[in-house]
């Protein structure tokens, strides 16, 4: 049976902080009326994580838990949850205590009322390191902006809402979770919003992540417009690019030809620099139309290939 949300938590060796968390939860949907589930996940904790959920489940019958064997991402957790959610609304948030569950009713009734796919917290006043976060991110979300063209100015931000359908449509891999919006996006999903949320100060343990995450999560956007534009039709791409390289080589090559012919020069083609720069075109060129080729052989094979996200039928 469905219920009203599906709060999701991702987590990994944040035992200290989770009793406190699904009781501040449980008190905030019992104040609304909501009826819920807390959807657990332990990404490969080695703490007493996995205890501490097993032991909440049984003081509150809204909690569930999912046990990694071992340390998969917190992408892996949230594709997880996301199959597990039976919430007509899905709300993520971490476990650290940093992300108020207060939040909670005003995400859902954008949701619900204002008829929001997606709504996406912004941590305008962070408690942060200002060098080692804060800016770095600024950086970030302002280079997400401008490649992805979704104005949000906090992507990464944890606590976020969702349609079931949003959950239910996405796949979310590698460390894809910086860009459930972008996802959403790609799957036809574009009433996306934004709420301010209160950022609190981290209570117990440290943060788990370092500066390797603004790196991989330029490459991981990347990698995300380039699957969502030419996934099903890489020729349209790399079959492009090499054409153009190809005709830009053997263009040359034939001015080349053409202008030792009309001057009557006394040299040969292979004595000019121009003439391997443009045979090198023209190879890059045909390598780039044959992996376009190749691409859509692998596309054509593909399992999903003819999966598409049906809104209606009649």
């Amino acid at each position: 049976m469905s219920v009203d949300i599906s709060i999701v938590v991702p987590l990994y060796n944040e035992e200290e902080s989770l009793p406190e968390l699904v009781d501040w939860i449980e008190r905030v949907c019992a104040e609304h009326g909501y009826s819920h589930e807390i959807i657990m996940i332990d990404d490969g904790s080695t703490d007493s994580s996995w205890n501490v959920i097993k032991q909440l489940s049984k003081d509150y019958t809204a909690v569930k838990g999912i046990k990694f064997q071992r340390n998969y991402g917190k992408s892996a957790a949230l594709n997880e949850g996301f199959k597990a959610a039976k919430g007509n609304v899905v709300i993520t948030m971490d476990a650290d205590l940093q992300d108020s569950p207060d939040e909670i009713p005003e995400l859902y009734r954008m949701v619900t009322a204002e008829g929001y796919d997606l709504v996406s917290g912004w941590k305008k006043v962070r408690h942060d390191n200002a060098l080692t976060k804060n800016l770095p991110s600024k950086l970030y979300n302002g280079v997400n902006r401008w490649i992805s063209g979704i104005k949000l100015h906090d992507m990464n931000c944890g606590l976020k809402a969702y349609k079931k359908k949003v959950v239910k449509s996405i796949e979310v891999y590698g460390e894809m979770h910086r860009f459930i919006p972008v996802l959403a996006k790609s799957a036809g999903f574009r009433t996306i919003g934004e709420k301010v949320v209160v950022h609190r100060a981290r209570k117990y343990g440290v943060s788990k992540f370092g500066w390797e995450r603004f790196i991989n999560g330029f490459l991981d956007l990347l990698s995300i417009q380039f699957i969502s534009r030419f996934g099903k039709k890489p020729m349209h791409f790399f079959g492009l690019l090499g054409t153009i390289a190809f005709f830009i080589g053997f263009a040359s090559i034939i001015w080349l030809v053409i202008e030792r012919i009309s001057t009557g020069a006394d040299f040969g083609l292979t004595n000019r620099v121009t003439f391997y720069l443009a045979l090198t075109t023209m190879v890059i060129g045909t390598q780039f139309f044959l992996a376009g080729f190749l691409g859509e052989l692998v596309s054509r094979s593909a399992a999903d290939r003819n999966n598409y996200l049906v809104e209606e039928r009649f």
